[in-house]
């Protein structure tokens, strides 16, 4: 008795998984650092992020949107495992002959406390989840209007992350609603400005992958 074998995955889908499985991993990293572009002071996560976003996008475009909504419910398997594994070291003792400037560096520049963990991952889940069906609906769907969906989708959840985010960490602990107006300035400006770049470039090497791979 013969058995077909699987079906192969694609390899744009294979290339697109494991870039978003880095990226949701080191977002949280790079969150630690504030940056200034010009006028927008914004964390400097937001990169990684706007990668998630486009990446989830071009994965809508290429394979449909269950498949994208599945890529995203699957980021949260990084996520976790990062914040688990990151908590775990940090735990453990430090060795004395490590340089002394990292000592006291790490744990303020890794460690978390439970509002911000809660904070990323509520934040993500919702907003790329919205970024997905977006994109996914915006002028007509599928096929049509690729870098302009992207914008849009990418900025409207860009908003929903900050108010999310901010919200969870800090409600109670300092006013947010100054932080809040430039954290969502700031993404929502780079999402028009990168996201239809870095996703028509992703979805342009996706058709190319797939096609290689059928020629």
């Amino acid at each position: 008795m013969s058995t077909s074998p699987p079906p192969a995955l694609p390899r744009s889908l294979f290339l697109f998984a494991i870039l978003y499985g880095g990226m949701v991993c080191i977002a949280g990293v790079l969150g630690a650092k504030q940056v200034a572009l010009g006028p927008l002071a914004v964390e400097a996560g937001i990169f990684p992020f706007l990668l998630l976003v486009a990446l989830s996008s071009a994965v809508a475009e290429l394979h449909g949107r269950s498949v994208a909504d599945s890529l995203v419910r699957f980021g949260f398997v990084p996520l976790l495992a990062a914040i688990l594994l990151t908590w775990i070291v940090i735990q453990l003792p430090t060795d004395e002959g490590m340089y002394e400037p990292a000592k006291p560096a790490f744990p303020i520049v890794l460690g978390q406390t439970w509002r911000l963990m809660a904070a990323g991952i509520v934040a993500y889940g919702v907003s790329q989840s919205l970024n997905v069906l977006l994109f996914s609906k915006v002028a007509g769907g599928r096929g049509r209007l690729v870098a302009v969906r992207a914008m849009v989708a990418g900025a409207l959840s860009q908003i929903v992350d900050t108010l999310i985010f901010i919200t969870i960490a800090f409600y109670g602990v300092r006013p947010i609603a100054d932080l809040m107006l430039g954290q969502m300035l700031a993404k929502v400006v780079l999402s028009i400005v990168l996201i239809p770049v870095v996703i028509t470039g992703l979805v342009a090497l996706g058709r190319n992958l797939d096609g290689a791979r059928k020629s």
